[in-house]
């Protein structure tokens, strides 16, 4: 996803109470919350530098620092490592569900895009051919893909499945793995899966954009076609600040 750095409206700080109770920095967070909100600000533009915003519009960089903190914890905007603030979608949340990232973003009005970072066949541990359920020396593809929303990473997806041999590399940076194997013939009727969180490695960092041992939510599912085959056995490490997890609980 390209960026777009726009410069802010020259009048959208004119009125600034500089004497009041109201904090400045809280004063500038609710304007530019409500330009993110109008669309002045759309999602993937890129704000100014800190310093230049605050000469701009007379404030100091403390104000403007704390301001932009602000809507980073609110999830509207996302510091990012050579390319710097830049105006997102709020966290997204999933329920619970047997659904495909991909599909749930694009439903939400998100821009998915994925990266490929590994496709290959290889021959299963003898603890993955246990967990698959598959004889000894059967192939398995394995996958491992970043997946982002509107430019910004949140997922990093590695996939071990047993009958997907026509899951075509390039058809998976456009697509979601679910809605392609349920065109090849393999419907996901149910699964088990595990909720955890964990520190960070320095390689999932990296991806991630978050910081070494900074926590990651991790996702491990199994999941199984109507006849009770595993169809595919999966491990999601996602970003907390841009991800959450919503449970519906019924009493028995």
């Amino acid at each position: 996803m390209t960026t777009i750095e726009r410069p802010l409206p020259e009048e959208v700080f004119s009125g600034l109470d500089r004497v009041g109770p109201v904090p400045l920095y809280a004063q500038v967070a609710e304007r530019l919350e409500a330009l993110i909100a109008d669309g002045t600000l759309p999602s993937g533009t890129r704000l100014e530098n800190e310093i230049a915003m605050g000469e701009r519009f007379g404030l100091s960089r403390p104000t403007m620092r704390r301001a932009i903190q602000v809507l980073v914890d609110k999830g509207l905007l996302v510091r990012r490592r050579g390319v710097g603030t830049q105006v997102v979608h709020g966290s997204i949340t999933r329920r619970a569900e047997l659904s495909s990232l991909y599909d749930d973003l694009a439903q939400d009005g998100r821009r998915p895009t994925t990266e490929v970072l590994v496709y290959e066949q290889l021959l299963p541990s003898p603890e993955l051919t246990q967990l698959l359920g598959v004889e000894v020396g059967h192939p398995v593809l394995h996958l491992r893909r970043l997946r982002s929303a509107d430019g910004v990473p949140i997922a990093l997806m590695e996939n071990h499945l047993i009958t997907a041999p026509t899951v075509g590399r390039e058809e998976l940076e456009h697509r979601g793995l679910y809605e392609m194997l349920r065109e090849r013939g393999s419907t996901m009727r149910v699964a088990r899966q595990f909720v955890t969180a964990r520190a960070a490695s320095k390689e999932e960092a990296k991806l991630l954009d978050v910081r070494v041992g900074g926590p990651i939510l991790t996702l491990e599912r199994t999941a199984y076609d109507q006849s009770g085959q595993i169809v595919e056995i999966g491990h999601t490490h996602y970003r907390p600040d841009r991800y959450t997890i919503e449970f519906t609980l019924v009493e028995k």
